[in-house]
């Protein structure tokens, strides 16, 4: 039985390590490494409350608008406020936003050189200057003394077979990807003051208000992404899986999805939250949300409910292989995500999520089934970009000129509350206490958390664990097809780790 060990996973946010035991040319065994503390929720007790909006977003920069609704949601409970219309439509806007450059620099910058060949570049005229100014980059790299030119953006150890004029087509479109991540970040600091961190999230609403020209400039490069969307990104994800058909059939996960709702309306969730296993919707009960420690470096007054205990480190614990805890709904793993979010919403009756599915599904050549996939997730993520966009049309002509957009409130000396909302990267939760006017107690459980959780007391594997059983390894690609696995979760690390 052989070892392959991927330390560290690159191009993903955050220090991961990935452990498997190959076996008749399968992965039999993973083991999911966070690589890091940080300590978060440690640094946060003792602080006024009202930091905990602005130090959360500092889990992360990718996603720091999650964290700094989450945490003012959480706050809002304590202190028993609810934020007005258009402090709800603004945060919607600026959560959008946030997703759509994360999804975009998920599949593009992030994922996609694992489905390409960026020296195919040479192979071809550039259509314009930055093709050129790509091709004599990589035409330095290639010569350079080094033993890994560039990586992991120009890997030695490639796909061989990886079609030419794919490749060419998806370097144009990533280069594309970082313009329109970057409007996408100026669509967040029109209404949130700046980007990454804004600065306008605040228990009660956002302090920004509605600006008719920001408004406008918002919307003018919100139909610019929108259209990049449509006829860039999702058809990308589908040629990746016309390119790699049998990718449908490997990065099988757990199969039991939870998501707590997408996107505060004025009457629930924009997108259903619940539990979904074996076809099965049922409603969500925060209580039996858990964090076990069995395989992390923590003692076990760190885990159980994250509203009770405090984080202590046990660094030399026997058994233990992650800094990430292991988040349980009810005693058992669950994936979390864009694909978690489309199959509930799907299963709650959702017809646009749903024939919008079906349509990428048939474009895509999947079947239903392969919907649990790597190809499925990232099939899910594109879907999802598009529906976002699309909403956040009818968001922007919901706010109303001149309304309040947050909320008085007078400080609470004592309290506590949960702030739970859908990251890009799946199910976020904040939980908090107030005691004499200080925060006494700080639990996050992070997307991450869920997805790249080590293994719980009965031994389950968490969700990326699972999702690598019997993938296909060839040794002449040293783990790509492991590495393909992995990054199809959008692995966060820092947020995991927190």
């Amino acid at each position: 039985m052989a070892k392959l060990v991927l330390d560290p996973i690159t191009r993903i946010e955050g220090h991961l390590r990935i452990d498997t035991r190959i076996e008749s040319g399968r992965v039999v065994e993973a083991w999911s490494k966070g690589e890091m503390f940080r300590g978060f929720e440690a640094l946060l007790a003792g602080r006024d409350p009202f930091d905990a909006p602005a130090l959360t977003q500092r889990i992360c920069g990718v996603c720091p608008v999650s964290h700094g609704i989450a945490a003012s949601r959480a706050l809002e409970k304590a202190m028993g406020i609810d934020p007005p219309p258009n402090g709800r439509l603004l945060r919607n806007l600026i959560l959008g936003a946030n997703f759509l450059q994360n999804h975009i620099l998920h599949f593009y910058q992030l994922s996609l050189l694992d489905f390409i060949r960026v020296e195919a570049i040479l192979d071809r005229p550039a259509k314009s200057q930055a093709l050129r100014e790509l091709q004599e980059w990589v035409k330095r790299e290639l010569a350079s003394p080094r033993i890994l030119p560039a990586a992991p953006f120009l890997p030695q150890i490639a796909d061989k077979s990886i079609d030419t004029d794919w490749s060419v087509l998806a370097l144009e479109h990533y280069l594309e990807a970082l313009e329109m991540r970057r409007e996408a970040h100026k669509m967040g600091a029109l209404l949130g003051g700046k980007m990454p961190h804004p600065a306008s999230l605040v228990p009660g609403g956002v302090t920004c208000g509605v600006d008719p020209e920001a408004v406008e400039s918002f919307r003018t490069r919100l139909r610019q992404l929108r259209r990049f969307v449509e006829n860039r990104y999702l058809p990308d994800a589908i040629r990746v899986a016309h390119h790699f058909p049998t990718y449908a059939n490997i990065g099988r996960g757990v199969g039991r999805y939870l998501s707590v709702g997408a996107f505060e309306e004025e009457r629930g969730s924009w997108l259903a939250g619940g539990l979904l296993e074996e076809g099965k919707l049922s409603p969500l009960d925060t209580r039996l949300i858990r964090e076990e420690v069995t395989s992390s470096y923590y003692s076990s007054a760190s885990g159980g409910s994250p509203t009770e205990g405090d984080l202590e480190v046990e660094q030399h614990k026997t058994g233990a292989y992650s800094w990430i805890k292991a988040p349980r709904y009810d005693g058992v793993p669950c994936e979390v995500g864009p694909l978690a979010r489309l199959m509930i919403a799907v299963a709650a009756g959702d017809r646009k999520v749903t024939t919008l599915l079906t349509n990428c599904r048939k474009e895509a050549r999947l079947n239903r089934e392969n919907w649990n996939s790597m190809l499925g997730r990232h099939l899910a993520r594109a879907a999802e970009a598009s529906l976002v966009a699309e909403q956040m049309e009818c968001w922007l002509d919901q706010l109303v000129w001149g309304a309040q957009s947050v909320a008085p409130l007078t400080p609470r000396f004592k309290g506590e509350g949960e702030g739970l909302m859908e990251a890009p990267r799946g199910a976020l939760g904040h939980w908090l206490k107030i005691k004499e006017g200080r925060l006494s107690h700080y639990q996050c459980i992070v997307p991450s958390t869920w997805n790249f959780s080590p293994r719980d007391a009965r031994g389950g594997a968490g969700p990326v664990e699972a999702a690598l059983f019997g993938t296909p390894v060839a040794s002449s690609l040293q783990g790509l097809e492991v590495a393909r696995v992995v990054r199809s979760f959008d692995p966060c690390i820092a947020c995991a780790v927190h």
